[in-house]
């Protein structure tokens, strides 16, 4: 059975070019070009991905009030926001509601179809639930299990999102060794700026704090980057 994705898009020929994409990629496309009927239709059928703009229509920040709606219903549905807006403070806003990705309309089709697999494929793994200790990393406190994209911090699940696993995984590996921006960023593969991988460090921090509130693992190396602390 096709998998299916959903675009929330108010300009026709765009999401017309994004339904030619996704539809040779053998998906179901469905096309809402307002934050109403995304909001009835998606919540109906929930889709295997939604891919929606920030303004809709009149609503300057519909597809933030959409990303509310969806994320109280289905959150574990992956959500990329492409947009238009590309100011630091949309992206941080985004990526805080819950958005798994944040890109800019200017980014290539090819490029856009490799991000929109490789995000449905994670989710798909993180479903399975697999549990298999092979694919396991422990490092201290931390256990990270590669199959099924969880981490836990002195044995209690860390409630991350799949970019947020990937930064963790990437700072994990090599205890003690620095990780630059763009390093994590290729680790998670994103395509965000900087500000944006720093907001993620401090909500993954924020997560790990929520289990222990002495946790300092992860160190900021000014001008350099993050490290897991050996």
């Amino acid at each position: 059975m096709a998998k299916t994705i959903a675009i929330v898009e108010d300009e026709p020929t765009l999401a017309s070019n994004y339904r030619d994409l996704f539809e040779q990629d053998g998906f179901k496309v469905v096309h809402y070009p307002n934050r109403q009927t995304a909001e009835a239709g998606i919540l109906d059928e929930l889709p295997n991905l939604i891919m929606l703009d920030v303004g809709l229509d009149d609503e300057r920040d519909g597809g933030f009030q959409l990303l509310r709606k969806l994320r109280d219903s289905a959150p574990t549905i992956p959500i990329i926001f492409l947009t238009h807006r590309d100011s630091d403070f949309d992206k941080v806003a985004g990526l805080h509601l819950g958005a798994d990705d944040y890109l800019t309309k200017d980014i290539g089709l090819e490029h856009l179809r490799v991000r929109v697999r490789n995000l449905i494929q994670r989710f798909e793994i993180l479903a399975q639930g697999q549990s298999d200790t092979s694919d396991e990393i422990t490092v201290g406190s931390l256990r990270i299990n590669d199959k099924s994209l969880q981490v836990w911090w002195q044995d209690q699940l860390v409630d991350l999102k799949v970019p947020e696993f990937y930064l963790v995984k990437a700072l994990a590996e090599r205890p003690g060794h620095v990780k630059s921006k763009d390093a994590l960023m290729y680790a998670a593969n994103m395509t965000v700026d900087d500000a944006t991988i720093t907001s993620y460090i401090k909500r993954i921090r924020g997560k790990f704090e929520l289990l222990d509130s002495d946790f300092s693992a992860i160190e900021t190396i000014y001008a350099q980057g993050y490290r897991w602390r050996s």
